[in-house]
Protein backbone atom coordinates (compact mmCIF):
# COMPACT_ATOMS: atom_id res chain seq x y z
CA UNK A 1 0.00 0.00 0.00
CA UNK A 2 1.52 2.98 -0.85
CA UNK A 3 2.01 6.15 1.97
CA UNK A 4 -0.47 8.74 2.24
CA UNK A 5 0.24 12.53 1.48
CA UNK A 6 -0.28 14.83 4.07
CA UNK A 7 -3.54 16.18 2.53
CA UNK A 8 -4.77 13.11 2.57
CA UNK A 9 -3.60 12.30 5.87
CA UNK A 10 -5.43 15.54 6.87
CA UNK A 11 -8.68 14.06 5.24
CA UNK A 12 -9.28 11.31 6.90
CA UNK A 13 -8.20 13.06 10.05
CA UNK A 14 -11.21 14.62 9.97
CA UNK A 15 -14.91 13.88 10.50
CA UNK A 16 -17.71 12.86 8.30
CA UNK A 17 -20.96 14.46 8.62
CA UNK A 18 -24.41 14.92 6.82
CA UNK A 19 -27.04 17.20 6.18
CA UNK A 20 -29.45 17.06 8.81
CA UNK A 21 -27.02 16.18 11.56
CA UNK A 22 -26.62 17.68 15.26
CA UNK A 23 -22.58 18.97 15.92
CA UNK A 24 -21.36 20.16 18.22
CA UNK A 25 -18.59 23.33 17.88
CA UNK A 26 -16.90 26.32 19.90
CA UNK A 27 -17.47 30.13 18.42
CA UNK A 28 -14.15 31.07 17.35
CA UNK A 29 -15.93 34.18 15.58
CA UNK A 30 -18.89 36.45 15.95
CA UNK A 31 -19.95 39.33 13.58
CA UNK A 32 -23.48 41.06 14.22
CA UNK A 33 -24.95 38.95 11.58
CA UNK A 34 -23.01 35.46 11.63
CA UNK A 35 -21.59 33.22 13.72
CA UNK A 36 -18.40 30.91 13.01
CA UNK A 37 -18.18 27.50 14.77
CA UNK A 38 -15.00 25.22 15.08
CA UNK A 39 -17.03 21.91 14.37
CA UNK A 40 -13.97 19.17 13.97
CA UNK A 41 -14.45 19.28 9.97
CA UNK A 42 -11.84 20.02 7.95
CA UNK A 43 -14.63 23.26 7.35
CA UNK A 44 -15.83 25.58 10.04
CA UNK A 45 -20.04 26.08 10.46
CA UNK A 46 -21.37 29.02 9.79
CA UNK A 47 -24.78 30.27 11.66
CA UNK A 48 -26.04 33.43 10.12
CA UNK A 49 -28.21 35.89 11.92
CA UNK A 50 -31.82 34.54 10.67
CA UNK A 51 -30.43 30.93 11.42
CA UNK A 52 -29.82 32.12 14.73
CA UNK A 53 -32.68 33.58 15.88
CA UNK A 54 -37.08 34.74 14.79
CA UNK A 55 -35.90 38.11 16.40
CA UNK A 56 -35.02 40.39 13.20
CA UNK A 57 -32.18 43.03 13.84
CA UNK A 58 -30.40 40.91 16.57
CA UNK A 59 -26.60 41.66 16.97
CA UNK A 60 -25.37 38.40 17.11
CA UNK A 61 -22.04 39.93 19.35
CA UNK A 62 -24.65 40.65 22.15
CA UNK A 63 -25.69 37.18 22.40
CA UNK A 64 -22.79 34.66 21.45
CA UNK A 65 -18.94 35.23 22.47
CA UNK A 66 -15.85 33.52 21.35
CA UNK A 67 -15.15 30.46 23.00
CA UNK A 68 -18.92 29.53 23.86
CA UNK A 69 -19.86 25.68 23.30
CA UNK A 70 -22.81 25.36 20.57
CA UNK A 71 -24.95 22.56 19.11
CA UNK A 72 -26.70 22.94 15.73
CA UNK A 73 -27.96 21.44 13.07
CA UNK A 74 -26.21 20.78 9.40
CA UNK A 75 -28.12 22.44 6.79
CA UNK A 76 -25.92 22.15 3.49
CA UNK A 77 -22.51 20.57 3.83
CA UNK A 78 -21.27 22.83 1.52
CA UNK A 79 -22.66 26.62 0.87
CA UNK A 80 -20.87 27.00 -2.62
CA UNK A 81 -17.97 28.49 -0.88
CA UNK A 82 -16.25 25.34 0.88
CA UNK A 83 -18.09 26.38 4.47
CA UNK A 84 -21.22 24.28 6.45
CA UNK A 85 -23.90 25.79 6.83
CA UNK A 86 -25.87 25.52 10.55
CA UNK A 87 -28.95 26.25 11.82
CA UNK A 88 -29.53 26.78 15.39
CA UNK A 89 -32.91 28.17 15.66
CA UNK A 90 -34.21 25.25 14.10
CA UNK A 91 -32.66 22.59 16.43
CA UNK A 92 -33.86 24.90 19.19
CA UNK A 93 -37.24 24.85 17.85
CA UNK A 94 -37.10 21.14 17.53
CA UNK A 95 -36.17 21.34 21.22
CA UNK A 96 -38.73 23.41 21.84
CA UNK A 97 -41.38 21.52 20.35
CA UNK A 98 -40.67 18.36 22.20
CA UNK A 99 -40.67 20.88 25.45
CA UNK A 100 -44.01 22.39 24.58
CA UNK A 101 -45.85 18.66 23.85
CA UNK A 102 -44.12 17.82 27.90
CA UNK A 103 -45.75 20.81 29.29
CA UNK A 104 -49.06 20.13 27.16
CA UNK A 105 -49.41 16.56 28.25
CA UNK A 106 -48.08 17.48 31.93
CA UNK A 107 -50.61 21.15 31.96
CA UNK A 108 -47.62 22.95 33.06
CA UNK A 109 -47.74 26.23 33.59
CA UNK A 110 -45.07 28.25 31.02
CA UNK A 111 -43.98 31.74 31.12
CA UNK A 112 -42.06 32.88 28.06
CA UNK A 113 -41.82 36.64 26.01
CA UNK A 114 -44.84 38.08 23.94
CA UNK A 115 -42.84 38.44 20.56
CA UNK A 116 -45.44 39.61 18.19
CA UNK A 117 -49.07 40.89 18.77
CA UNK A 118 -51.56 40.14 15.55
CA UNK A 119 -54.71 40.94 14.79
CA UNK A 120 -55.93 37.84 16.16
CA UNK A 121 -53.93 37.50 19.35
CA UNK A 122 -50.24 37.04 20.79
CA UNK A 123 -47.41 34.94 19.08
CA UNK A 124 -44.87 33.58 22.05
CA UNK A 125 -41.58 31.82 21.56
CA UNK A 126 -40.45 29.14 23.62
CA UNK A 127 -36.91 28.13 22.40
CA UNK A 128 -37.44 29.09 19.28
CA UNK A 129 -40.78 27.50 18.96
CA UNK A 130 -44.01 29.34 18.42
CA UNK A 131 -47.10 29.35 20.43
CA UNK A 132 -50.14 31.18 19.05
CA UNK A 133 -52.31 32.29 22.25
CA UNK A 134 -56.49 33.75 20.24
CA UNK A 135 -57.34 36.94 21.68
CA UNK A 136 -60.56 35.12 23.45
CA UNK A 137 -57.93 33.67 25.49
CA UNK A 138 -55.34 36.25 26.80
CA UNK A 139 -57.49 37.68 29.62
CA UNK A 140 -60.54 37.03 31.08
CA UNK A 141 -61.93 40.49 30.33
CA UNK A 142 -62.63 41.63 26.87
CA UNK A 143 -59.45 43.69 25.46
CA UNK A 144 -59.63 45.48 22.42
CA UNK A 145 -56.01 47.14 22.27
CA UNK A 146 -53.59 43.91 23.04
CA UNK A 147 -50.36 46.26 21.96
CA UNK A 148 -49.66 46.77 25.50
CA UNK A 149 -48.77 43.01 25.70
CA UNK A 150 -46.16 43.42 23.04
CA UNK A 151 -42.68 42.69 24.71
CA UNK A 152 -44.25 41.31 27.86
CA UNK A 153 -43.67 38.45 29.97
CA UNK A 154 -47.04 36.28 30.07
CA UNK A 155 -47.94 33.01 32.00
CA UNK A 156 -50.04 30.63 29.84
CA UNK A 157 -50.87 26.60 29.44
CA UNK A 158 -50.79 24.45 26.47
CA UNK A 159 -54.21 23.49 25.23
CA UNK A 160 -53.96 22.52 21.72
CA UNK A 161 -50.30 20.51 20.23
CA UNK A 162 -50.88 19.59 16.59
CA UNK A 163 -47.51 20.33 15.51
CA UNK A 164 -48.22 18.87 11.67
CA UNK A 165 -50.85 21.36 11.63
CA UNK A 166 -48.74 24.35 13.45
CA UNK A 167 -51.25 24.90 15.49
CA UNK A 168 -49.75 25.57 18.83
CA UNK A 169 -52.42 26.50 20.99
CA UNK A 170 -51.88 28.94 24.21
CA UNK A 171 -54.32 29.74 27.34
CA UNK A 172 -53.19 32.82 29.55
CA UNK A 173 -57.43 32.98 30.75
CA UNK A 174 -57.64 29.83 32.50
CA UNK A 175 -55.06 31.09 34.99
CA UNK A 176 -56.63 34.56 35.13
CA UNK A 177 -59.45 33.10 36.33
CA UNK A 178 -58.41 30.47 38.54
CA UNK A 179 -55.92 32.97 40.60
CA UNK A 180 -59.18 35.16 40.48
CA UNK A 181 -61.30 32.23 41.91
CA UNK A 182 -58.82 31.54 44.48
CA UNK A 183 -58.52 35.33 45.86
CA UNK A 184 -61.99 35.52 45.90
CA UNK A 185 -61.91 32.24 47.98
CA UNK A 186 -59.39 34.03 50.49
CA UNK A 187 -61.29 36.61 50.39
CA UNK A 188 -64.52 35.76 51.21
CA UNK A 189 -62.69 33.65 54.28
CA UNK A 190 -61.39 37.18 55.62
CA UNK A 191 -64.05 39.77 55.38
CA UNK A 192 -67.30 40.31 57.58
CA UNK A 193 -69.96 42.57 57.83
CA UNK A 194 -69.10 45.83 59.40
CA UNK A 195 -65.58 45.78 58.22
CA UNK A 196 -63.74 48.46 57.13
CA UNK A 197 -61.52 48.28 53.97
CA UNK A 198 -59.62 49.72 51.49
CA UNK A 199 -60.22 49.39 47.74
CA UNK A 200 -59.44 50.23 44.37
CA UNK A 201 -62.37 51.92 42.03
CA UNK A 202 -63.03 49.78 39.20
CA UNK A 203 -65.81 50.89 37.05
CA UNK A 204 -68.29 53.44 37.23
CA UNK A 205 -71.49 53.96 36.29
CA UNK A 206 -74.74 55.76 36.81
CA UNK A 207 -75.97 53.43 40.27
CA UNK A 208 -72.87 53.01 41.67
CA UNK A 209 -68.81 52.12 41.53
CA UNK A 210 -67.57 48.64 41.24
CA UNK A 211 -64.67 48.22 43.90
CA UNK A 212 -62.09 45.86 43.65
CA UNK A 213 -61.10 44.54 47.17
CA UNK A 214 -58.55 42.41 46.28
CA UNK A 215 -60.07 39.18 44.86
CA UNK A 216 -63.39 40.37 44.71
CA UNK A 217 -65.38 43.63 43.34
CA UNK A 218 -67.85 45.21 45.60
CA UNK A 219 -70.94 47.16 44.75
CA UNK A 220 -71.10 51.04 46.48
CA UNK A 221 -74.50 51.80 45.52
CA UNK A 222 -75.33 55.86 45.00
CA UNK A 223 -77.34 55.60 47.82
CA UNK A 224 -74.43 54.79 50.18
CA UNK A 225 -71.94 56.70 48.98
CA UNK A 226 -72.70 59.65 51.10
CA UNK A 227 -75.32 61.05 54.17
CA UNK A 228 -75.77 63.81 51.63
CA UNK A 229 -77.50 63.55 47.92
CA UNK A 230 -75.18 61.89 45.55
CA UNK A 231 -76.05 63.14 41.17
CA UNK A 232 -73.43 61.22 39.73
CA UNK A 233 -70.87 58.48 40.54
CA UNK A 234 -68.77 60.02 38.04
CA UNK A 235 -68.34 63.09 39.29
CA UNK A 236 -67.41 61.56 42.80
CA UNK A 237 -65.29 58.93 41.15
CA UNK A 238 -62.46 57.85 39.15
CA UNK A 239 -61.16 54.70 38.03
CA UNK A 240 -57.87 54.17 39.66
CA UNK A 241 -58.97 55.86 43.19
CA UNK A 242 -58.10 54.26 46.39
CA UNK A 243 -61.34 54.53 48.46
CA UNK A 244 -62.09 53.50 52.08
CA UNK A 245 -65.24 51.70 52.56
CA UNK A 246 -67.04 49.33 55.23
CA UNK A 247 -68.74 46.14 54.12
CA UNK A 248 -72.41 46.50 54.70
CA UNK A 249 -73.60 43.14 52.97
CA UNK A 250 -72.74 39.91 51.80
CA UNK A 251 -74.82 37.91 49.90
CA UNK A 252 -73.10 34.55 48.88
CA UNK A 253 -70.60 36.17 46.25
CA UNK A 254 -72.03 39.62 45.91
CA UNK A 255 -70.74 42.45 48.39
CA UNK A 256 -72.64 45.34 49.54
CA UNK A 257 -70.50 48.51 50.75
CA UNK A 258 -70.98 51.68 51.78
CA UNK A 259 -68.93 55.16 52.99
CA UNK A 260 -71.94 55.96 55.40
CA UNK A 261 -69.42 55.47 58.38
CA UNK A 262 -72.27 56.05 61.31
CA UNK A 263 -69.55 58.70 63.28
CA UNK A 264 -70.37 60.57 60.54
CA UNK A 265 -73.98 60.33 60.78
CA UNK A 266 -75.44 63.62 60.98
CA UNK A 267 -78.75 62.27 62.80
CA UNK A 268 -76.25 61.77 65.43
CA UNK A 269 -76.79 65.29 67.37
CA UNK A 270 -79.74 66.08 65.51
CA UNK A 271 -81.78 66.49 68.34
CA UNK A 272 -80.19 69.10 70.00
CA UNK A 273 -78.95 71.30 66.51
CA UNK A 274 -82.59 70.92 65.47
CA UNK A 275 -84.54 71.12 68.28
CA UNK A 276 -88.14 72.58 68.31
CA UNK A 277 -87.49 76.82 68.37
CA UNK A 278 -84.21 76.89 66.94
CA UNK A 279 -83.38 78.69 64.27
CA UNK A 280 -81.27 77.43 61.57
CA UNK A 281 -79.92 78.29 57.94
CA UNK A 282 -80.04 76.03 55.14
CA UNK A 283 -80.11 75.85 51.34
CA UNK A 284 -83.08 74.64 49.22
CA UNK A 285 -82.51 71.35 47.61
CA UNK A 286 -85.95 70.54 45.83
CA UNK A 287 -89.09 71.93 45.63
CA UNK A 288 -92.80 70.96 44.95
CA UNK A 289 -96.17 72.19 44.68
CA UNK A 290 -96.53 72.01 48.60
CA UNK A 291 -93.13 73.39 49.75
CA UNK A 292 -90.00 73.37 49.06
CA UNK A 293 -86.88 70.78 50.81
CA UNK A 294 -84.11 72.83 52.44
CA UNK A 295 -80.58 71.05 53.43
CA UNK A 296 -80.01 72.01 56.72
CA UNK A 297 -76.50 69.35 56.48
CA UNK A 298 -76.03 66.57 54.25
CA UNK A 299 -78.37 63.99 54.57
CA UNK A 300 -80.41 66.53 56.87
CA UNK A 301 -83.51 67.52 55.23
CA UNK A 302 -86.35 70.04 56.25
CA UNK A 303 -89.67 70.55 55.20
CA UNK A 304 -90.35 74.25 54.79
CA UNK A 305 -94.48 73.87 53.75
CA UNK A 306 -95.63 76.45 51.56
CA UNK A 307 -98.13 77.64 54.07
CA UNK A 308 -94.80 78.33 56.32
CA UNK A 309 -93.11 80.54 53.94
CA UNK A 310 -95.00 83.93 54.28
CA UNK A 311 -97.41 85.47 55.97
CA UNK A 312 -98.84 86.57 52.68
CA UNK A 313 -100.86 83.38 50.62
CA UNK A 314 -98.16 82.03 48.19
CA UNK A 315 -99.35 79.48 45.52
CA UNK A 316 -96.38 77.57 45.07
CA UNK A 317 -92.81 77.59 45.97
CA UNK A 318 -91.19 78.67 43.07
CA UNK A 319 -92.98 82.02 43.01
CA UNK A 320 -90.65 82.97 46.06
CA UNK A 321 -87.69 80.48 46.52
CA UNK A 322 -85.57 78.73 43.73
CA UNK A 323 -83.00 75.98 44.60
CA UNK A 324 -79.50 76.82 45.57
CA UNK A 325 -81.25 79.59 47.54
CA UNK A 326 -80.09 79.98 51.24
CA UNK A 327 -83.19 80.66 53.86
CA UNK A 328 -82.98 81.31 57.52
CA UNK A 329 -86.31 79.14 59.18
CA UNK A 330 -87.46 78.23 62.88
CA UNK A 331 -87.95 74.46 63.57
CA UNK A 332 -91.43 73.71 64.81
CA UNK A 333 -91.30 70.30 64.59
CA UNK A 334 -88.83 67.55 64.94
CA UNK A 335 -89.27 63.47 64.60
CA UNK A 336 -86.19 61.83 64.73
CA UNK A 337 -87.65 57.89 64.79
CA UNK A 338 -88.90 59.09 61.47
CA UNK A 339 -86.10 61.85 60.71
CA UNK A 340 -88.53 64.62 59.62
CA UNK A 341 -88.24 68.19 60.48
CA UNK A 342 -90.59 71.07 59.93
CA UNK A 343 -89.78 74.36 59.13
CA UNK A 344 -91.01 78.21 59.21
CA UNK A 345 -90.13 80.91 57.83
CA UNK A 346 -93.64 82.90 58.75
CA UNK A 347 -92.76 81.96 62.34
CA UNK A 348 -89.36 84.97 62.02
CA UNK A 349 -91.53 87.26 60.78
CA UNK A 350 -92.34 90.26 63.13
CA UNK A 351 -96.05 90.31 64.64
CA UNK A 352 -97.98 92.89 62.86
CA UNK A 353 -98.54 95.74 65.15
CA UNK A 354 -102.43 96.20 66.35
CA UNK A 355 -103.03 99.86 65.63
CA UNK A 356 -104.82 100.46 69.30
CA UNK A 357 -104.68 104.42 69.25
CA UNK A 358 -108.26 105.65 69.62
CA UNK A 359 -108.71 107.88 66.53
CA UNK A 360 -110.30 111.14 67.46
CA UNK A 361 -113.81 111.89 66.60
CA UNK A 362 -116.03 114.63 66.72
CA UNK A 363 -118.29 115.07 68.94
Amino acid sequence: MSEMSFEQMLEESFKTIRNGEVVEGVVIGVKPDEIILNIGYKSDGIITRNEYTNEANVDLTTVVSVGDTMEAKVLKVNDGEGQVLLTYKRLAAEKGSKRLEEAFNNQEVLTAKVTQVLSGGLSVVVDEARVFIPASLVSDTYEKDLSKYEGQEISFVITEFNPRKRRIIGDRKQLLVAEKAEKQKELMERIHVGDVVEGTVKNVTDFGAFIDLGGADGLLHISEMSWGRVESPKKVFKVGDTVKVFIKDINESKIALSMKFEDENPWNNAAEKYAVGNVVTGVVARMTDFGAFVELAPGVDALLHVSQISKEHVEKPSDVLKVGQEVEAKVVDFNEEDKKISLSMKALLPEEEANTEEVPTEE
